[in-house]
């Protein structure tokens, strides 16, 4: 019985593996424990598998390459079209088996543990930012109904706040003036876990060679650039960088048919934290290039025919494929290079 592919159906105690053989003929039909998977497959001779990119994918892609396995990650949708009959374990597991073998498919980047580290803190910081929000509207609503209406802004709140809870003119009651006061402490609770986490996410930055260059691109700060090289982690495994906008969400949705193209707007694919970034800084330099006025950038004439929006998705686009170009030749940014290479 010579196993050359497995698929394993992960889960949080019981995991469903399904392995076939040089043939493709099923072979393994099996349900481990979550104790028993180590051994299991430290005794299993070399193979492909396959798994889900879900929680935990990335802890059982590492420990089972350290058994000298192939191990594949597929996009949980990509696996769907497998299934054959009635979703259950059994089905889904070789469903993957079946997935992973096909030539055209397309896998996730494993990510090592430094990389799952410091996308922990950006998600861990991208949660405290929306507490953050959330806590600064429920007190400008909880104001607001007693008349007090504070100037649009979070940084209004830790001023504007305690000069109304202090100020006897108007009518508050006691224990509301308390109660703001504990929501206030709470935001400034929330604002500082914010500050600390993002010292950390800096520090790691600054120590990594790949973040520094990517911070070189106009658009691309300390958190975008971290972000960007602990989720892409090996630009190679994208043919373009096209392929990596695609990854992003950041080209166009397509609905063609008959030799007609259709284009819609951005796919919205993939990490919408990454994507969210890219255009919050092409916002940033889209404003920067209105104020120069430099009328033969592209960017300058690209604004002045298009939307706003639809500017900062084109260039969140092209920072992108900018950031692929440095990470996969391991190139330096130069401003202009398109420019002087014409």
């Amino acid at each position: 019985m010579q196993i050359t592919t497995v698929g394993i159906d992960l889960a949080k105690n019981v995991f469903q593996v399904h392995g076939v053989n040089g043939q493709g003929k099923a072979v393994l039909r099996k349900q481990l424990r979550r104790d028993q998977m180590s051994a299991f497959f430290a005794n299993l001779p070399p193979c492909l598998i396959g798994m889900e990119a879900c929680g935990g994918a990335h802890h059982w892609a590492r420990k089972l390459q350290a058994f000298g396995h192939t191990v594949r990650l597929m996009a949980p949708q990509f696996v769907k079209p497998y299934v054959k009959s009635n979703k259950n374990d059994a089905a889904d597991a070789e469903a993957i088996c079946e997935a992973v073998s096909r030539p055209s498919m397309r896998f996730v980047p494993i990510k090592n543990l430094e990389q799952q580290s410091v996308l922990a803190l950006h998600r861990v910081r991208q949660g405290f930012v929306r507490a953050r929000t959330a806590q600064a509207n429920q007190i400008r609503g909880l104001m607001g109904e007693y008349g007090l209406v504070v100037p649009q802004g979070i940084g209004y709140l830790a001023t504007r706040i305690p000069e109304l809870i202090e100020d006897a003119s108007n009518d508050l009651p006691g224990s509301f003036r308390l109660l703001i006061s504990r929501l206030v402490d709470h935001l400034k609770l929330l604002d500082r876990q914010v500050d600390e986490i993002e010292v950390q996410i800096k520090a790691w930055h600054k120590a990594n060679e790949m973040s520094r260059r990517l911070e070189k691109v106009p658009g691309i700060g300390p958190l975008t650039a971290s972000a960007l090289a602990a989720s892409v982690g090996d630009a190679r495994n994208f043919d373009s960088g096209r392929q990596l906008a695609a990854w992003l969400g950041l080209v166009p949705r397509q609905h063609s048919s008959g030799g007609k193209q259709n284009l819609l707007g951005m796919s919205k694919r993939g990490d919408a934290y990454l994507r969210t970034l890219l255009i919050h800084g092409a916002r940033s330099v889209i404003y920067r290039a209105t104020q120069r006025a430099d009328t033969d950038s592209w960017l300058f004439k690209l604004t002045a025919r298009r939307n706003k929006n639809v500017a900062a998705v084109a260039l969140a686009n092209k920072t992108a494929r900018v950031a692929w170009a440095l990470l996969a030749h391991g190139r330096e940014f130069r401003q202009g290079y398109a420019a002087a290479a014409a």
